[in-house]
């Protein structure tokens, strides 16, 4: 007996049914959702934002003493350094600007990820460093996309959809030239890593190593290696923590 008809009759619509299985399962994936998240973000500052006073970078990774970091998107102008996070999150975010971790809650799964704000430190501690700078002209802004609701009071920089623009847009005094922009600028693009797979893939070893409690690290701050020590009184004693094994000359410390 002679299958072929059948097999065409079901081969048409399986045709496009499996790529479609195949691409709803790809958007699931957090590279993908957060790609298209950044995606997103670069859209609503194409149509808001005056390139030519706001001048745009994105996926910028930079060195650091103790691997390298990658940003989403910095948008440099005379008014400041804005540096942008991106978050592609559904369901009910819980946080507050001191907490290291903030929740989200989707439908009856509770899940538990870094403040943002924290994550978004270490990304103007690195352009500091690389733009020699002052501090208070790098503001730290966060934009949350996708179907997502805050259940906690956020500060000003934690935002949804295309509001970060009005937070960035609140900075009106100048504290910059157009000439301390473009050399910013030109640092930037030279400084950076190019944006290949390999980089990418030594960004994703970095954090893994950074997240694993055995592996060496170094001080974020001074280079020198951080040691694990126990905290021996107040509200903490007895906990470890990361501390630089330059102490007390560099006093930095990070969570175990």
């Amino acid at each position: 007996m002679d299958f072929t008809p059948n097999i065409a009759q079901h081969w048409i619509p399986l045709s496009w049914f499996i790529p479609l299985v195949i691409l709803l399962f790809a958007l699931k994936s957090p590279g993908v959702k957060g790609y298209l998240g950044e995606l997103l973000v670069r859209y609503f500052a194409y149509l808001y934002l005056n390139e030519q006073t706001y001048r745009r970078l994105h996926n910028i990774t930079l060195d650091t003493p103790d691997g390298t970091t990658q940003i989403d998107h910095v948008f440099v102008s005379v008014y400041g350094i804005f540096v942008l996070e991106t978050k592609n999150m559904n369901g009910w975010i819980f946080g507050s600007e001191k907490q290291p971790q903030w929740t989200q809650k989707l439908y009856k799964r509770t899940f538990k990820f870094q403040n943002p704000l924290r994550q978004n430190y270490k990304h103007l501690k690195a352009l500091e460093t690389t733009l020699g700078v002052n501090a208070e002209h790098l503001h730290s802004v966060i934009t949350f996309v996708g179907d997502s609701t805050f259940k906690t009071q956020m500060p000003a920089n934690v935002t949804q959809g295309s509001k970060f623009i009005r937070y960035i847009k609140s900075f009106n005094q100048p504290v910059f030239t157009e000439a301390d922009v473009n050399a910013m600028l030109q640092t930037l693009q030279t400084g950076r890593r190019a944006a290949t797979r390999a980089t990418h893939r030594e960004h994703v070893q970095n954090l893994k190593r950074r997240s694993d409690p055995t592996a060496e690290r170094q001080c974020p701050k001074c280079g020198n290696a951080l040691l694990v020590r126990t905290a021996k009184s107040g509200a903490k004693a007895g906990q470890q923590f990361w501390g630089c094994s330059a102490f007390p000359k560099c006093r930095t410390m990070q969570r175990f």
